[in-house]
């Protein structure tokens, strides 16, 4: 399995970045670089005979992948792809909903609305997003910036990362299902172009409830299902540790999902997953959004609406050959 593989590799990745002079200025980096060249080289080496080894990867290997804590996330992926970037907050009915970051921002200097989940990446941001788990607020605000950017024709770009909305008592309560239903329906009608981009693991309703777009990418490694795969375990067999059987029967990979005709693209991640290289993935992200926006740009509103909407009405009709 990945994960095997991955391990192999932590302690030749620590004595990298220890030669390489951990978070050091740039000159000084360079300097150690250079200093160190023939072991970083060995290292290098190394690293590549054991990624040699990374065979086909099983459903199972592309769970673990999606959900590896070191993948880019939704603040370090704007940073990369966007400039300009303006937040905003607030569903202007409730509160703040941390566990969805959105705003306004430039794509190669075109005005665009980002909006994606955002899980953080220490414990204490973990904690202040609920782990990527929006309550009802957070899918508002992601409604009201969707409206927003069809009154002044801006596309929208999301970002998936969730492992579904979140299932307190209190959501249900202030509206979970409703404000997820909801976003279902406008999104099916927006006049603007919609790319979805799931990144990591994009789970039940809370993934669709930013899904529905006139094109879906997904990362690589990055998975997009009804439910997590032990919840299926747990409800078919009674047995979440069948967990790995169920990734197989879900048909939740990217490939399985491109096959069906329900993705547009797969974006292609470094060998060993995303973390392993941010740069890397991002260059491939950034032009692939690129091709697809200017494609959708291309369209009127009312074909958007229509494109979208035939979309998402023949899936299950027909399978790619």
């Amino acid at each position: 399995m990945i994960k095997e593989l991955l391990e192999q590799l932590a302690p030749l990745d620590a004595q990298i970045a220890a030669l390489r002079g951990g978070a050091q200025d740039e000159e000084s980096q360079m300097a150690a670089i250079t200093a160190h060249a023939s072991e970083l080289a060995e290292l290098a080496v190394e690293e590549d005979e054991i990624l040699r080894c990374c065979g086909p990867l099983t459903a199972e290997d592309r769970v673990f992948l999606a959900r590896h804590p070191e993948r880019p996330h939704i603040d370090e992926t704007i940073n990369a792809l966007f400039t300009d970037f303006f937040e905003q907050c607030g569903d202007r009915q409730c509160r703040e909903d941390s566990a969805i970051l959105g705003g306004i921002a430039r794509f190669h200097g075109m005005p665009v609305t980002v909006i994606g989940h955002r899980k953080g990446s220490t414990l204490e941001e973990n904690m202040a997003c609920n782990f990527g788990m929006p309550g009802p607020e957070g899918y508002r605000k992601a409604l009201r910036l969707m409206k927003q950017a069809e009154k002044f024709g801006r596309p929208i770009i999301t970002f998936i990362d969730t492992p579904g909305a979140y299932p307190g008592k209190e959501a249900e309560e202030r509206g979970q299902g409703e404000a997820i239903a909801r976003n279902l329906m406008e999104m099916s009608g927006l006049t603007v172009p919609v790319i979805a981009v799931v990144t990591g693991e994009g789970s039940s309703g809370g993934a669709l409830a930013l899904g529905v777009a006139n094109h879906i990418l997904m990362l690589e490694n990055a998975v997009y299902s009804v439910l997590s795969p032990e919840g299926f375990a747990s409800i078919l067999w009674k047995d979440p540790s069948r967990s790995g059987e169920a990734c197989e029967i879900m048909k939740l990979t990217a490939q399985d999902l491109y096959k069906d005709g329900i993705v547009e693209e797969i974006i292609p991640e470094p060998v060993g997953g995303a973390q392993r290289s941010h740069a890397a993935l991002f260059a491939a992200m950034d032009t692939a959004l690129k091709n697809h926006l200017t494609a959708l740009c291309k369209m009127s509103g009312k074909a958007l609406a229509d494109q979208r909407y035939k979309k998402f009405r023949q899936i299950g009709e027909a399978k790619r050959a």
